[in-house]
């Protein structure tokens, strides 16, 4: 542990560790767009630039090793127009659509203009604009916002292990895109909706939806996998609008797979909200209370039937809950008949005790094991 000085309160910290990070230790927050912490340091935005002792220009906090008995002062004059001059070189090529922007209200550039920047601008030149790129179905690119903080990037190389996403051209030509006009394809492609600090990279499917302010937040659990990622619904009414990883740091830590971020879509469309009741031949949609009196008929019936016992099929979703499936398959064992619970795949799912489907490691763990043995499984997906 080393000792570091940060706006006259001493701290320690790690050997090794940045000044961004003895900052947010004494709870002092670094303005931010590039640096994040599960990415590699860029140190591209120059937003978190402080004043070191003994330096004679300010210092990119997120780049900057600790140094024992390191003075670091981030509230002087000198920082407070250096972070003016990086936001207002920022500002030059952004578009004034906040009003029309999906990131509006939520969106790292607005908060930290109005926090740090300058009130007027000296810039009365022509904007530059920049092509949009087609990242595929999910993810709406207006590049002309991007601020190239190649968050997105580092996300596709380091975690998502895609390469697809670079930088082209130099100066104020640089533009982020995939190499050659190709699509971002990854199961994890969602994620840097999150990633992106401005509006160069939303929601194709939330697009124009609504605005953060007017959605109600329940955090919930994710079950279209095995692995239970921690998610946040956000609904306006009584309609899911979108779907938002939750931090874990011993299950999802902050990422989400495409199809827990876009899987609520079969809430909406093409889904069944009504029985339908065969009739001459078609299906025709009925009221609840009818479809359960032919269902207590044919149980009635089949159960009477003392001759032969009655055996029925049991079909559940893969996405349903296990305590669902096991109490549709104790009811069925109640009323004596023969039960097989199966899933659209055909496997069955023994869910008497819970040994059968919880297992005795943890995710996080998995990086400490010395061997893991993968059995008919791609870890891609």
């Amino acid at each position: 542990m080393i000792k570091v000085t940060v706006d006259g309160t001493n701290v320690f910290v790690k050997r090794g560790s940045t000044v961004l990070q003895a900052c947010e230790a004494v709870g002092i927050e670094i303005p931010r767009f590039c640096y994040h912490e599960r990415l590699s340091v860029a140190g591209n935005c120059r937003m978190c630039l402080v004043e070191i002792e003994k330096t004679p220009k300010p210092v990119a906090s997120c780049a900057m090793p600790t140094m024992d008995g390191m003075k670091v002062f981030t509230n002087t004059p000198l920082v407070k127009k250096a972070r003016e001059a990086v936001l207002e070189f920022l500002l030059l090529n952004h578009p004034l659509d906040c009003p029309i922007c999906d990131q509006g209200g939520e969106c790292d550039l607005q908060d930290q203009a109005m926090l740090f920047g300058s009130d007027r601008s000296r810039f009365y030149e022509t904007k530059r604009g920049v092509e949009d790129k087609n990242c595929g179905p999910l993810i709406k690119t207006i590049m002309t916002r991007c601020i190239h903080c190649t968050r997105c990037v580092r996300f596709a190389t380091e975690i998502a292990g895609v390469e697809e996403l670079g930088t082209t051209g130099r100066g104020i030509d640089t533009e982020i895109g995939t190499y050659v006009e190709k699509t971002f394809n990854s199961e994890l492609s969602g994620n840097i909706i999150d990633l992106c600090p401005v509006g160069a990279l939303t929601s194709k499917p939330y697009a124009f939806m609504s605005r953060p302010w007017e959605l109600r937040s329940t955090n919930s659990i994710d079950i279209s996998d095995g692995i239970g990622s921690n998610i946040r619904i956000d609904s306006r009414g009584t309609e899911v609008l979108r779907i938002l990883p939750r931090f874990n740091e011993s299950i999802n830590e902050e990422w989400i797979s495409d199809k827990a971020r876009f899987s609520y879509d079969g809430l909406r469309l093409q889904r069944i909200e009504s029985p339908y009741i065969r009739k001459n031949g078609q299906l025709v949609p009925a009221h609840w209370a009818e479809a359960f009196d032919i269902i207590a008929q044919q149980l009635y019936k089949s159960l009477s039937n003392t001759s032969t016992k009655p055996r029925i099929l049991g079909l559940v979703s893969e996405s349903i809950d296990l305590e669902s499936a096991w109490v549709l398959k104790r009811w069925f064992q109640l009323l004596g008949a023969n039960f097989d619970l199966k899933t659209a795949l055909d496997n069955e799912i023994k869910c008497n005790l819970q040994v059968n489907y919880l297992q005795n490691t943890s995710i996080a763990s998995i990086e400490e094991s010395d061997l893991c043995l993968l059995i008919g499984v791609d870890p891609r997906y």
